[in-house]
């Protein structure tokens, strides 16, 4: 394996394992309310774990993706590179879709939760949940979230493929993006819980990308 090679992969390794932390940030920072239309509500959007955690999962969704390109490089010249380079694009695709939804949330809800506490008008919460829950909004975050699985999937054929990683590594992570739409409605502890799951599984893909660079 040459130099800029091998530099690719431990990058992307990398990526993986800082992504899997930034995951676990994201549900254990984000405070989290019941009911989105009271000013407890607008004091947990103007807070500064909303934005750490939200900031967190945008980084997050762009690393993953990262990660998947070093595994193209990884598998360049073999018949399952096309694979993981369709889990780049299409992963790419996703994360920028989704990021779009939590950018939203990261500074639209911040802004309004600021407004909302300053004024001590919980009504305000009406604006914020309008765009969270508007149509187009819920399209483009589901569709985003979509791809971010399939992203995964692809990714973990090509590894189960590849004969130079381990084949169930891919696996996990596959499985836990399948279920990041779904773990929204999980109480706090099962979201965290997912989270440092999410974290387990990106560390086993970072291992094997550097390891395998080690071996080379």
């Amino acid at each position: 394996m040459s130099s800029p090679a091998r530099l690719r992969s431990r990058m992307g390794a990398v990526a993986f394992a800082l992504a899997g932390v930034l995951f676990v940030i994201y549900e254990v920072a984000a405070p989290r309310v019941a009911d989105q239309t009271t000013l407890e509500s607008a004091q947990s959007w103007a807070s500064t774990g909303w934005s750490l955690a939200h900031l967190a999962a945008i980084i997050g969704l762009v690393l993953i993706p990262l990660g998947y390109s070093a595994l193209r490089d990884h598998l360049a010249d073999t018949r399952n590179e096309a694979t993981a380079a369709k889990a780049t694009t299409i992963g790419y695709i996703g994360s920028a879709l989704t990021i779009s939804y939590y950018g939203a949330e990261t500074y639209g809800l911040a802004a309004i939760g600021r407004r909302a506490v300053a004024d001590g008008d919980a009504t305000l919460t009406e604006v914020g949940n309008a765009f969270r829950y508007d149509a187009t909004a819920m399209t483009v975050f589901a569709l985003g979230l979509t791809l971010i699985a399939v992203a995964a999937v692809l990714a973990a054929v090509a590894v189960w493929r590849s004969g130079t990683l381990d084949r169930w590594s891919g696996v996990p992570l596959a499985a836990l993006l399948v279920t990041m739409l779904p773990q929204f409605f999980l109480p706090q502890i099962g979201r965290i819980a997912w989270g440092a799951m999410v974290a387990a599984a990106t560390f086993w893909l970072a291992a094997q990308l550097w390891n395998n660079t080690t071996r080379h």
